[in-house]
């Protein structure tokens, strides 16, 4: 073979050969990465709508564990039965020592709710109580251990008292004096001065509220602490539906006059609302703080409040990187800067009814 043939079948590659295989190259490598970028979209979308959907299950499941237990009542002594027979166990407002809301206030992202817990700390006062006391004289409770005649009230135990006349009070007992049927407590100065036989237990009392400073489902105690339960919370919304028929409790006795009833016991509130839910009507702000007005002082509310009988709650969380929500103002409250969909988590919102058990004895 000649020299000139050998080094002619050794000859490289041409430059035009070069350029068509650097393009197919780049070609197959640009579809492997747009197959792997919706993967990666995935992963980082994936571990947010879990949290999110964590975040939504625990805040809508502590809403309706509280609400269905609303003004479950005592069970035992002269005085049973649902605490709205005697005032409303439900507030739209903040109250508590705390930054109380004023009874003609409607929050549309807040309720306090109060009720017994499972307690045989129930008792009666057996002295007249002034309103600007410390101390409580109760009846001794039965079937307490000798010497131990308080059996179950102790320090630190959220207390309220409430008569058959709309008033109520919660506290906290600092001090028991088994020896003397006594109680210590502390708070505020109570809003009414209660007779012989009001009402003595334990409760739990607490004011759920979304914080839109900081887009968080808070807890308020009603005494000195606010706990952050929920984050990335967003809209938070509490609607009422209540009996169409005016509220006949609390009556008080014969000859004295109420939010309710005049002195003479004729029925001061006769309106008869629509239906507008099934056999419910809906309660709107205006109806909930025009009065008449039950109790005294912060513990006031209006006699309506007594009608409801269902809440609404409807509640919307986002997800936290702002890098996963998108700049659509219908899907997102607060927009993003996500790069498309695959890269996106639409605001998540819930809305369910609650019908507290306690509130439709009656029904």
């Amino acid at each position: 073979m000649s020299t000139r043939a050998r080094l002619k079948s050794e000859a490289g590659y041409s430059l035009i050969e070069l350029l068509v295989s650097a393009a197919i190259m780049l070609t197959v490598t640009g579809a492997i990465f747009s197959l792997m970028n919706p993967s990666q979209g995935t992963a980082q979308v994936q571990p947010e709508v879990a949290d999110l959907q964590q975040r939504m299950r625990v805040g809508s499941e502590t809403l309706f564990k509280e609400l269905v237990m609303v003004g479950a009542g005592t069970y035992q002594g002269s005085v049973t039965g649902s605490l709205n027979f005697f005032f409303a166990p439900i507030l739209p407002r903040r109250w508590g020592r705390l930054s109380p809301d004023d009874a003609t206030v409607f929050r549309p992202d807040a309720i306090t709710i109060m009720y017994i817990p499972n307690t045989y700390s129930q008792t009666t006062i057996s002295q007249p109580m002034p309103n600007v006391s410390a101390e409580l004289k109760v009846q001794e409770q039965a079937n307490c251990p000798t010497g131990q005649e308080l059996c179950g009230f102790k320090e630190g135990m959220e207390v309220i008292i409430f008569d058959t006349s709309g008033h109520f009070d919660v506290f906290e007992i600092t001090q028991v004096q088994d020896d003397a049927a006594h109680m210590q407590h502390r708070g505020q100065d109570l809003s009414y001065p209660y007779n012989t036989g009001a009402t003595v237990t334990q409760a739990h009392a607490a004011t759920y509220y979304l914080d839109r400073t900081t887009n968080q489902l808070k807890m308020y105690d009603g005494g000195n602490k606010d706990v952050a339960l929920v984050d990335n919370v967003i809209d938070l919304q509490f609607s009422y539906f209540g009996d169409p028929n005016p509220p006949t409790h609390p009556k008080p006795e014969a000859g004295t006059a109420n939010c309710l009833y005049d002195a003479s016991g004729n029925l001061l509130n006769t309106t008869v609302l629509p239906t507008t839910d099934g056999s419910l009507a809906a309660l709107a702000p205006a109806i909930l703080t025009d009065g008449p007005f039950c109790g005294y002082g912060v513990n006031q509310f209006d006699s309506d409040l007594l009608r409801v009988r269902k809440i609404r709650v409807a509640i919307r969380m986002q997800v936290g990187p702002e890098a996963l929500r998108g700049t659509d103002t219908t899907l997102w409250t607060n927009p993003g800067k996500s790069r498309g969909s695959d890269h996106s988590v639409p605001d998540y919102a819930v809305t369910f009814d609650v019908t507290p058990r306690n509130l439709n004895l009656s029904r």
